[in-house]
């Protein structure tokens, strides 16, 4: 069990852990000098059963409450001291709030230098304490009234021995999770190197272990474990451990830092959170209003976003906190937050999501996500996530928002788990279901609204039917919709297995007859009009044919009534590719000067590469879509009945301004 100090200064904390175990937690020369603490003190005492009882022994000037939230962050049980001559003050007050805020529920009350006051004192200051203490966790908190320069004091040790019979109750905290330890101080040790201190918050490190410093990202190994100021080989959740790093310099390390299972965290500059102002703060936060953000032992300094309305003053709210520099969390993890000069306490909250985003974060679908969070901590489960997930969520998405390895994640056991790409997605049965569905009801309305195109590509029917869809799980839901041959794939194109255009024995006598007169034109084929003439036969004859043409890959229609043979658009295709690896991308001027056309032309074929998703438009210039089907560098590949796989759709623009 670790137990964490509070109260005000000079109330006698520093002088109490020193009668409890011995050690003088105020190690720094000035604090010696000065008689306060200004730093984090830590003291260890054993335990009959062979455990070990810690102390973070914190400081009590209103300066350095930041110091105290860095030493109450990780702490089982607060031991509130509050000298009888003074009585309850400001700092009293406000470390009491901070604990309440941090989810502190265990602790006892020491009612310190009761040698200086009379009994009518000692009544009067333990009322302030019940009126402190009645509506918060440590309403019923032990009071022990004891003089803590006197080790043997009767106070001081029954105050001992209730520490150790609670220390014997606390059950260890669960480390099945991915191991953080909250850095709280960092130094060279003699023929060591580097040693990082901290209370472990979750999972348990082993010597030997690679574990990350973040937000940073640098890598460090672990040499050797001091476990509640005793040497070992395991740190568990709940413990104070001090490590001794392999391959990090001191400089690289401080208070605030997190080290963690490399899967544990991410570095985020946006973190929407669940925060609950004081009644008495007065505070009133509008958007952007500035705050100084204590979370573990990180102190940043951040701007307020209401996600829903403004706080006021004992309301809770959803905001989103904005950084200036990353931070890392995890849901459910506690913050304080005080004003913009750092001087007053105003609230606190816990972590939704630590990965929020910067647009649309009021919608109704990402309120909904962090209403499903709320029912994650509350102890539902990931079932909330998801349930509210359309697209379900990736398996290193729910490691970093639960804290759990991919191997121990509490799965529904009716959810399915989707390989996309390298990582692989949970999606419940019916949310996979219906994404199935919308792809073959679009599939459905291409093919009615335009008969005679063999269908989209795969990147295009995306873009018509689940334009949000992560394109890897996309790929991943058609290639399932094709094993189970609902739809078919023929060279570049997706189809239903129903639908085929073919051509009678007079269509393919006239398509032989156009197909070399397009083909002689090669960059400037003769429209329609000229073809008609031509083969003699009309217009609408000949633009039926060449439809069903394009339809089965032999021909491309750039616009009404021209069409390109599949040879010049794969020639068309890599001159734009070419351009576009080379310089970003292509305008009209560049193109039309390789081409030898007009303007007019070159715009109108660069407008059918960003019709049929091989392109799409920036600007003025025209650059490749990463999901394009077109494989350029490898020439035309077979597609449906002997034709060429093009540009990704390329198919679609038959219909184009017809």
């Amino acid at each position: 069990m670790i137990v964490g100090t509070a109260g005000h200064i000079d109330h006698g904390k520093t002088t109490l852990v020193r009668a409890l175990t011995g050690v003088n937690t105020d190690r720094l020369k000035e604090e010696k000098a000065r008689g306060i603490s200004i730093e984090l003190g830590y003291a260890y005492t054993p335990l009959e059963n062979g455990e070990v009882l810690g102390f973070i022994d914190v400081p009590g000037h209103e300066r350095l409450v930041h110091t105290m939230v860095a030493g109450a962050c990780g702490i089982d049980f607060a031991l509130l001291v509050v000298a009888a001559d003074d009585g309850v003050m400001p700092q009293t007050r406000e470390h009491v709030a901070i604990l309440e805020l941090l989810g502190v529920s265990r602790g006892a009350v020491a009612l310190t230098k009761i040698d200086r006051v009379e009994r009518e004192r000692l009544d009067e200051v333990q009322a302030q304490l019940q009126r402190l203490l009645g509506l918060t966790a440590l309403n019923a908190a032990p009071l022990f009234a004891l003089d803590a320069t006197a080790a043997d004091h009767p106070g001081t040790t029954a105050l001992r021995d209730h520490l150790h019979q609670m220390a014997a109750q606390t059950r260890a905290r669960p480390h099945q999770g991915l191991f953080r330890l909250a850095v709280d101080r960092v130094f060279t040790l003699a023929g060591h190197g580097t040693v990082v201190t901290g209370t472990v918050f979750s999972g348990q490190v082993r010597t030997g272990d690679t574990v990350a410093v973040m937000p940073a990202g640098l890598t460090a190994r672990v040499r050797s474990i001091h476990a509640q100021n005793r040497a070992a080989d395991l740190g568990r959740a709940g413990e104070r451990c001090a490590l001794n790093l392999a391959a990090v310099e001191k400089s690289a390390i401080a208070r605030g830092d997190w080290l963690a299972d490399p899967r544990a965290l991410a570095p985020s500059t946006r973190i929407d959170v669940l925060l609950t102002l004081l009644a008495d703060s007065g505070a009133h936060l509008k958007s952007w209003s500035p705050l100084h953000v204590h979370l573990g032992t990180t102190h940043r300094l951040a701007h307020v976003v209401p996600l829903e309305s403004p706080a006021h003053a004992g309301e809770s709210a959803r905001v989103q906190l904005v950084f200036d520099t990353p931070m890392c969390a995890l849901p459910g993890d506690r913050l304080i937050v005080r004003d913009a000069q750092g001087r007053h306490t105003l609230g606190g909250g816990r972590v939704l999501d630590p990965f929020a985003p910067a647009r649309r974060r009021r919608s109704v679908e990402r309120l909904g996500f962090l209403a499903a969070l709320e029912r994650m901590l509350a102890g539902e489960g990931i079932m909330p996530l998801l349930q509210q997930a359309r697209f379900g969520v990736p398996i290193s998405e729910l490691v970093r928002l639960t804290g759990c390895p991919p191997d121990r994640l509490p799965l529904p056991s009716a959810a399915l788990t989707i390989a996309a790409g390298g990582e692989h997605c949970v999606v419940l049965p019916a949310r996979w279901q219906a994404l199935r569905e919308s792809a073959m009801s679009a599939l459905r309305r291409f093919h009615a609204d335009v008969p005679d195109e063999p269908g989209p590509d795969v990147g295009r029917l995306r873009r018509i039917a689940l334009p949000a869809m992560p394109a890897a799980l996309w790929r991943s839901l058609v290639d399932e919709l094709a094993r189970e041959r609902l739809v078919h794939l023929s060279g570049a194109w997706l189809h239903l297995p129903e639908h085929a255009v073919t051509l009678s024995a007079s269509d393919q006598t006239l398509a032989g007859k156009l197909q070399p007169l397009i083909a002689a034109g090669r960059f400037d084929p003769p429209w329609v009009r000229e073809l008609a003439a031509r083969v003699h036969e009309p217009e609408e004859r000949v633009r039926q044919v060449l439809r069903k043409q394009v339809t089965q890959g032999g021909v491309y229609q750039v616009v009404r009534d021209l069409f390109y043979d599949r040879e010049r658009i794969a020639e068309l295709a890599e001159i734009v590719g070419a351009a576009t690896r080379e310089h970003g991308g292509i305008n009209a001027a560049r193109f039309r000067d390789t081409l030898g056309l007009g303007r007019k032309r070159a715009i109108q074929i660069l407008e059918f590469f960003d019709r049929v998703g091989y392109t799409r438009r920036v600007r003025d210039a025209h650059v490749l879509r990463p999901d394009s089907a077109w494989r350029s560098t490898s020439g035309p590949a077979a597609g449906p009945q002997g034709a060429a796989a093009t540009p990704s759709g390329v198919s679609g623009a038959v219909s184009a301004r017809r």
